[in-house]
């Protein structure tokens, strides 16, 4: 949580989700593990400010439900093993780790390579067939 925002209770959202409905009015939250709702949202300088039906600390972890959030495609453990390849079937190796990154996480190959998981770069994952299919420029060729 961040900083008072008015002087009813309401605070900006540091750190705020891109999905705007996280914070909407009526929306349930959590404030260091505790439930809270949302009775009052709106934006400042393009951040999030809500106010909450209980008192809540400054600094206080703000998440959402684990119910609330949406399935993945896909968890980065189910990429270790995966082969890669590049559009046009170039083989790149299979997937040793799965590394996190300040802006994204990177797919550590077994050849040696290292590939951003953006969509730029990955542009499908196929866990039935056992692949992922990367745009062709992110690994020299050799």
């Amino acid at each position: 949580m961040g900083k008072p925002h008015g002087l009813d209770g309401s605070f900006f959202v540091e750190q705020a989700s891109e999905d705007e409905e996280r914070f909407a009015a009526g929306a349930i939250v959590h404030v260091d593990g505790k439930t809270a709702e949302i009775v009052a949202s709106k934006r400042s300088g393009g951040r999030p400010v809500i106010r909450l039906d209980r008192e809540a600390p400054r600094g206080a972890e703000l998440t959402v439900p684990l119910s609330a959030l949406p399935p993945p495609e896909y968890y980065a453990f189910q990429l270790v093993g995966l082969a890669v390849e590049e559009e046009g079937g170039r083989g790149l190796g299979r997937v040793a780790a799965v590394q996190p990154g300040v802006a994204n996480d990177v797919l550590e190959l077994d050849s040696g390579s290292a590939l951003p998981l953006v969509d730029a770069c990955v542009l499908e994952v196929d866990l039935e067939q056992g692949r992922i299919v990367v745009a062709q420029g992110f690994v020299e060729r050799s």
